[in-house]
């Protein structure tokens, strides 16, 4: 829980940065804060942190007031996420990760434990451990490092994770990409998050919350349907665009506006019965599952016409390597890796990579438009 009670921020100019701000954040919220330059979001962040001291008013952490907690009480419970990552350039991946998972202070952390943990973190950013554990940051991409420096700090197992402006250095496709695992990483650990943005889309898809800043002071605080349905000012309804109806569309989720049931087989089925399976159900794709509908891949028709001359199963020719869209994330999302890229059919996927349903271009066009249009 952070609770700021009748907060300002004056500086030496006497310029009010934060103007008598109260807000109460509850344990496990995803809080956005948002606001034109200027309005005084990042400093609120900075108090929280510590970085910056109210000039009169109080903040509380879980109860206990921020300015009597030493630095190390405040490294434990907060993480802080900003635009640029303070990765250790000297140590590999899995040792970054590995330093932060010691420095948390939970028990029984043996180097097993932390090498498993390791492992377990990155794949939840879907990153695969052996392909980037040995690897330096040199040796990323900015969205990768991103990612890392975002399981760094969730590696802390802080109750609180403080982001300023994360994603802005990115460009669009890899900063939805990483919006979607914030938002997973979220709805599995359960941290309380606060994210300052200028973007409005970024935090309608994000936000259980927007804190609306402007001229030091909270214009509207509420969750995303709370600004469409009923904007409190000329102002707000001006910030969050005219065409806010039709880019509304980007907090529509997968699951909400475009999930199929997928005609699915086993990897043990024989290609021959792959193909009557096809004809009878009469599409050109086959989803192929486990039997606890973990997803294996997908196989096409054209798939099976290569290999009609030779006996075998689905598993000796199954596509493993397929673009996919989890559950909770946007119909954008979805949308580019169906338009902007290859993908004929994406499967949707849980966190435990089961199959949930699929989303096709057909589907997907229809339900884009009554959520825009109807």
């Amino acid at each position: 829980m952070i609770e700021f009670r009748h907060v300002n921020k004056i500086y030496d100019d006497k310029v009010k940065v934060v103007d008598d701000i109260s807000l109460d954040i509850k344990q496990g919220e995803f809080v956005v804060l948002i606001g034109p330059s200027g309005c005084g979001k990042s400093t609120v962040l900075e108090m929280m942190t510590g970085i910056e001291k109210p000039t009169r008013g109080s903040i509380y952490l879980n109860g206990k007031d921020i300015r009597r907690l030493n630095e190390t009480e405040l490294r434990r419970n907060v993480g802080h996420v900003t635009q640029q990552t303070s990765l250790s350039p000297n140590l590999t991946i899995g040792r970054n990760i590995g330093q932060a998972l010691r420095s948390s202070g939970s028990k029984g952390q043996t180097e097993e434990r932390i090498n498993s943990r390791t492992k377990e973190l990155l794949k939840m950013v879907g990153m695969d451990p052996l392909k980037y554990m040995d690897r330096f940051p040199s040796e990323l991409s900015g969205g990768q490092q991103q990612r890392i420096g975002i399981v760094r700090e969730l590696a802390r197992e802080p109750n609180i994770l403080l982001m300023d402006e994360p994603f802005s250095a990115l460009d669009p496709v890899t900063r939805r990409n990483l919006q979607d695992d914030l938002k997973k990483l979220h709805g599995m650990m359960k941290s309380t998050i606060v994210l300052v943005t200028h973007d409005i889309d970024e935090a309608f898809k994000l936000g259980d919350r927007i804190v609306l800043m402007r001229r030091g002071k909270i214009v509207q605080s509420g969750s995303p349907e709370d600004f469409l349905k009923d904007p409190a000012t000329k102002f707000v309804k001006e910030f969050i665009g005219r065409d806010r109806p039709a880019k509304n569309a980007e907090t529509l989720t997968v699951e909400k506006v475009a999930v199929r049931r997928a005609i699915t087989a086993s990897p043990d089925l024989g290609l021959a019965r792959a193909v009557r399976r096809m004809r009878k159900m009469r599409v050109s794709t086959l989803v192929v599952v486990k039997d606890d509908e973990t997803l294996v891949g997908i196989i096409t028709a054209r798939d099976v016409r290569k290999h009609r001359n030779r006996p075998g199963k689905i598993a000796d020719i199954v596509q493993g390597d397929i673009p996919v869209v989890y559950e909770g994330s946007s119909a954008k999302t979805a949308f580019e890796a169906l338009f902007l890229g290859n993908a004929g059919i994406l499967p949707v996927v849980d966190d435990s990579n089961r199959l949930k349903g699929l989303v096709t271009k057909t589907s997907l066009a229809q339900q884009l438009y009554q959520a825009v249009w109807n």
